[in-house]
């Protein structure tokens, strides 16, 4: 049985209740980081592309493959989403962090945001969405649900084509040819204006039983 160990370092302790939800969710921002960026590329019933960044995103089941990003409010990517039951997810390098940046900015639904970033588009080979063109790698996704959740809703998304960058692609010693975090190079969200890149990257085998 483990121990119970003094407090050091000492420690700040915040209450929720006190802080209220906006400044428990500042907190929050700053100490669940690195967050990965789902970069969702959507159309409207018009056609009409759609680029935002969103930084509450990971994958939530390997079979069927589903990943989860969550908008905060209903935005136009969630209406888009809702409205043609697809997205794409393009991966966020060091190269595209200015333009990912630029996409987050509050503008009407008749702005195409891969315009606004001076992005280059690209089809996608099972769904509507564009991908942008320069990602490393793209997840093409077909709409499982959506879940509110608070203030935000949960998209749930089946991941039906992955597109990934033949340069970041690497045979491990199981001929196994998956994309290399170095070549990758992608960025994540932390707190405040804060983004990071990788950093150092140590490989930890499975413990077995």
């Amino acid at each position: 049985m483990s121990e119970t160990t003094p407090r050091d370092p000492a420690r700040t302790e915040f209450s929720a209740a006190d802080l209220g939800d906006a400044e428990t969710a500042l907190l929050l921002k700053s100490v669940l980081i690195p967050r990965p960026i789902a970069w969702v590329g959507t159309v409207a019933d018009d056609g009409a592309a759609n680029l935002a960044p969103h930084s509450f995103f990971t994958m939530v089941s390997g079979a069927p493959p589903i990943v989860m990003f969550s908008s905060t409010g209903r935005k136009d990517t969630l209406r888009n989403v809702e409205a043609t039951g697809q997205f794409t997810v393009s991966l966020v390098d060091r190269a595209l962090a200015e333009a990912c940046n630029t996409t987050s900015a509050p503008v009407g639904p008749e702005v195409d945001e891969f315009v606004l970033a001076g992005l280059e588009k690209e089809a996608s080979a099972v769904v509507a969405p564009p991908r942008v063109a320069a990602s490393p790698a793209v997840l093409e996704c077909t709409l499982e649900r959506v879940v509110p959740v608070g203030d935000g809703h949960c998209v749930l998304g089946r991941v039906v084509h992955v597109a990934v960058r033949e340069d970041t692609l690497v045979t491990d010693a199981r001929g196994r040819t998956l994309p290399d975090p170095a070549r990758l190079d992608p960025v994540a969200r932390l707190g405040r204006d804060e983004w990071g890149t990788l950093g150092d990257v140590f490989a930890q085998g499975r413990p077995r039983a």
